[in-house]
């Protein structure tokens, strides 16, 4: 199995339009204005340097790197490079391809020699689209997607049951794919801050902390196990979410049921265009300064737009009145094809 990974992918796409652009900091978030409230969407790395990262406020990452270039977010030109990057993929010899986002997709291929595999498919998006990536090697998924970050920028790297625990087994367990802040914190609370510690973690201690379907799966991660199979069944959507920064604080519980509103109707539409019932709700919180909570609850399934608007609505009342508010999220789930691929795999944000 091999993840490939385009490098820098939205800082890049930007420096093919923008020539000029090449070797300089280059930030990306937003409408490309730091007065406004926005996060990164991606940095180059020549702005990482400065310690811009993704996901931080605009502002904040101008301070960083004050002679960077900040510009806006183009979805669309970001689309169009991807879909190029992933038919050249479906192109190479005996490729099975699963696509898990813009940036990154997993190859199957049966090969004696997947080096050499691995660069013929670098050259190969690098001449159809001028993007660079990375390429992981792996025995499984797990592994080839955790390799590929060894191999960053523009290389090849494998990961297999032979060298996992002597690469992996001296870091901590956040450097896993699929373990965020919150579950190593609650893994240290058991003693267990390396991936070699979790590899080793029995379900006497997972099962109890993380329930009987997680907690074995978080004990497979620290051992680098997983499917060993790539599965191009069509991506199909568990949810749609729509969200907004506001660049003045909601305090008036009109402001608030105002911007629910709005944002149920934006979801809605997304919804409508799949055709499937929504069964569950949940709405994001961020509240000034920087404090996020969610509130969810489950459904009977419905088709019915007042149902949904209402159901957000009564999650709207659990919100702190008073309590300035940055941002509202909205995101509606929706009931899965019995013959679909949800595309479930680990993540490390995402609401």
């Amino acid at each position: 199995m091999l993840h490939v990974d385009l490098d820098q992918f939205i800082a890049a796409v930007e420096v093919l339009r923008h020539p000029e652009l090449a070797g300089k900091p280059v930030i990306v978030g937003g409408r490309g204005d730091p007065t406004e409230r926005a996060v990164v969407s991606t940095a180059s790395y020549e702005a990482r340097e400065f310690g811009v990262g993704s996901g931080m406020p605009l502002r904040i990452a101008a301070r960083k790197a004050p002679d960077a270039i900040i510009l806006p977010v183009d979805a669309d030109a970001y689309t169009a490079a991807s879909a190029e990057v992933m038919a050249t993929l479906r192109e190479q010899p005996g490729a099975t391809v699963q696509v898990l986002g813009w940036d990154e997709a997993f190859l199957g291929v049966r090969t004696d020699d997947p080096e050499a595999y691995a660069r013929a498919v670098q050259r190969a998006v690098l001449d159809r689209t001028a993007l660079h990536c990375s390429v992981g090697i792996g025995d499984t998924l797990v592994r080839a997607k955790v390799a590929t970050g060894f191999g960053k920028p523009r290389g090849v790297f494998r990961l297999t049951a032979a060298n996992w625990l002597d690469v992996m087994g001296h870091r901590p367990t956040r450097d896993l794919w699929g373990v965020g802040s919150k579950v190593s914190q609650r893994l240290a609370a058991h003693g267990i801050t390396t991936v070699a510690e979790l590899a080793a973690a029995g379900p006497d201690v997972l099962v109890p902390e993380f329930g009987p379907r997680m907690g074995p799966w978080y004990g497979l991660l620290g051992r680098g196990e997983g499917a060993r199979e790539v599965d191009d069944t069509p991506w199909v959507a568990r949810g749609h979410s729509r969200e907004t920064t506001f660049q003045e604080d909601l305090i008036a519980p009109a402001q608030v049921d105002e911007a629910v509103r709005e944002l149920v109707a934006d979801v809605l539409k997304d919804v409508a265009a799949e055709g499937r019932p929504v069964v569950g709700l949940t709405l994001k919180i961020r509240y000034a300064p920087f404090i996020t909570k969610t509130t969810g609850k489950k459904i009977p399934e419905t088709s019915d737009p007042e149902v949904v608007l209402a159901g957000a609505l009564e999650l709207a009342d659990r919100i702190e009145p008073g309590r300035p508010i940055r941002l509202l999220g909205f995101r509606a789930e929706m009931a899965m094809p019995a013959d679909a691929r949800d595309g479930h795999t680990p993540t490390r944000s995402g609401w």
